[in-house]
């Protein structure tokens, strides 16, 4: 029986994963379940799991830094939020990735070159994961962004993908996401929350308000001073700040 590892440091990602690979892959057994890096190494050397699936940005030591110890001794796939860039060296070597949020299909792609991987007892690790590990962590430091949100409705959580959001607005303590059909609290101010946001996509238009810019249906002038955004799929109307006018300028 092929013995497999898990480790993320978000529960309701570690959940899904295994519940996922239960689906595609029900003869595995799930050997562990760790929450940090240093977890994940600590149940590798006792279990010795033929797969890992590790989160490239965990607790304690990275996905990729545990990755770089175990080598070759497992077939390695890698659980990442980062950009084009950062897939691209995933796919320039021999190990798989997954973007979050984990979607099935994808899975149980990375599953059947898992399978055929296995049965050939090729390795997955890259001939030098050690040059991957540092320029990934370099790239990283400049090219990820928040794609997913833990946040509460009512008395559950909910995994949100930024997608999924039509705008962010401040509410005291905590920051209310609006979403098409429901909405959600996050306890996290609004101006921490815009440092992980990609603001080519996510535009501030006023000290409490961050929208999606692919959400924004019009901008219209209402006076001299007050422009008014009507944002697709919402009847709430967003008021822009006039230090944000320039951002609907047309030219």
């Amino acid at each position: 029986m092929t013995k497999v590892l898990i480790a993320d440091d978000e529960p309701l990602m570690l959940a899904r994963i295994g519940e996922l690979l239960s689906q595609v892959w029900p003869e595995l057994e799930i050997v562990a379940r760790c929450k940090n890096g240093n977890e994940a190494l600590a149940a590798f050397h006792q279990h010795q799991p033929d797969v890992a699936f590790l989160d490239i940005r965990m607790p304690g030591k990275t996905g990729l830094e545990v990755a770089a110890e175990i080598g070759d001794a497992a077939h390695l796939v890698f659980v990442t939020a980062y950009d084009e860039y950062a897939i691209a060296a995933f796919e320039s070597g021999a190990a798989d990735y997954l973007l979050k949020p984990v979607e099935l299909p994808r899975l149980a792609e990375a599953v059947r070159r898992l399978r055929k991987r296995i049965d050939t007892k090729r390795p997955t690790a890259p001939a030098d994961l050690s040059l991957l590990v540092k320029s990934l962590l370099e790239q990283a430091k400049h090219t990820e962004k928040l794609r997913w949100i833990r946040a509460s409705v009512g008395s559950v959580t909910r995994l949100i993908h930024v997608d999924e959001v039509l705008f962010f607005q401040s509410d005291t303590k905590y920051t209310r996401i609006v979403l098409r059909e429901s909405e959600a609290l996050v306890r996290m101010p609004l101006k921490e929350l815009i440092d992980g946001l990609d603001t080519e996509r996510f535009w501030q238009v006023h000290r409490s308000s961050i929208v999606n810019a692919h959400a924004i249906d019009r901008a219209v002038r209402e006076g001299p001073e007050k422009l008014t955004l009507y944002i697709r799929g919402c009847s709430e109307r967003l008021a822009v700040s006039r230090q944000y006018f320039h951002l609907f300028k047309q030219t």
